[in-house]
């Protein structure tokens, strides 16, 4: 997706003009004025920076461009170099830009709530889904947010047919929200003995997190039981009845939390987690349209419904979505999903651009 450079040099000038401004002593006077351009300052202040890194790129990959007509060897073999270097950086900065520039979901900076199901594979579907549930950990571990578990159903092997969970930060929607869909894990699994590579698969469903303020919910139409959490084949964990389960009347929405010791925290999960379940009902229209967008997001599970494939065999990782492969399994599987979610993130703002067209 090219890079529109009126606009990126529209920041600029504007930057410039809030710095001028908040200078001016009658701006300093105006508390509310000053406050309210400071604030814009700090918004497009790191835009500003990455538009200086794009024309320095750009003004080192024409200088050396220039130095390359010269006769001198010695000057073209260093100008050759500069124009490798200069390149890599102008496309890294451009890219950024790309990223900074486009229009934002206005649920981009909610935290999510994630749900991960074992799909088609049986046991080896339950370690899948373990598996890229600790590369979700991985990630945001790197990006700083925070991970908390809310339910799970686990297995004996350290599976999970099942496992919900919320990611707190600032952005996280915007990060993991090309997630949703059905993932797709082929290696030799360790419950097999002939060495054979098996295919199984996991689906991950994304749910922004709703505000306290985006839906209103009657007590009275909520039904709530408590239970005692239970591990690895239905063994108690707890001796109390800590978990909660949710059922909202209306809709039939069922929620339930198991994973904190007490009812109150157990409770205030589950319902996060119905917020903003009834926030996506109440968006999409009804309750048969949620159910269809989940449907959408996650297949059924099958084998060859997949966003991305993880190849233990040769090392790889294929979005099928945008036709990504990188061959650095280990590495995506521990957290590192920048690059596929940059170019995940291009790839939208080029089609969104394209359909504005």
């Amino acid at each position: 997706m090219p890079l529109d450079e009126t606009k990126a040099a529209s920041i600029t000038s504007r930057y410039d003009e809030l710095l001028s401004s908040l200078s001016d002593p009658s701006v300093v006077a105006d508390q509310d004025r000053y406050l309210k351009l400071s604030k814009e300052l700090a918004e497009i202040t790191p835009k500003a920076e990455a538009v200086k890194r794009y024309f320095d790129a750009k003004a080192e990959v024409e200088e050396a461009l220039e130095l390359l007509k010269e006769n001198d060897e010695e000057i073209k073999k260093l100008a050759s170099e500069q124009l490798n270097s200069s390149k890599q950086s102008l496309e890294e900065s451009e890219q950024e830009l790309v990223l900074m520039l486009q229009e934002r979901d206005p649920r981009d900076d909610r935290s999510v709530i994630m749900e991960i199901r074992a799909g088609a594979g049986g046991e080896e579907a339950a370690l899948c889904a373990a598996t890229i549930y600790k590369m979700y950990q991985g990630y945001a571990a790197r990006r700083g947010f925070a991970i908390s578990v809310i339910d799970y159903n686990d297995t004996e092997l350290g599976g999970y047919k099942e496992i919900v969970f919320e990611v707190k930060g600032h952005g996280a929607y915007s990060r993991l929200k090309f997630e949703s869909g059905v993932h797709r894990i082929q290696r030799v699994p360790v419950t097999e003995s002939g060495g054979r590579i098996h295919t199984s698969t996991a689906t991950v469903a994304v749910l922004p997190e709703a505000d306290a303020t985006d839906v209103v919910i009657n007590p009275d139409d909520l039904k709530i039981d408590r239970y005692r959490s239970s591990g690895a084949g239905g063994q108690h964990i707890n001796k109390t009845s800590s978990a909660i389960r949710i059922t909202h009347l209306p809709t039939g929405l069922v929620v339930q939390c198991q994973d904190e010791r007490s009812q109150f925290a157990n409770k205030e999960k589950a319902m996060a987690v119905l917020t903003s379940r009834l926030w996506a009902i109440a968006k999409s229209g009804d309750k048969d349209a949620e159910d269809q967008t989940r449907r959408e997001q996650v297949g059924t599970g099958d084998r060859s419904e997949r966003i991305r494939t993880y190849n233990y065999h040769d090392g790889r990782v294929t979005d099928h979505r945008i036709g990504l492969t990188l061959y650095k399994l280990d590495d995506i599987l521990g957290g590192d999903l920048d690059e596929i979610v940059d170019a995940l993130t291009v790839d939208l703002a080029a089609k969104k651009e394209q359909e504005g067209s």
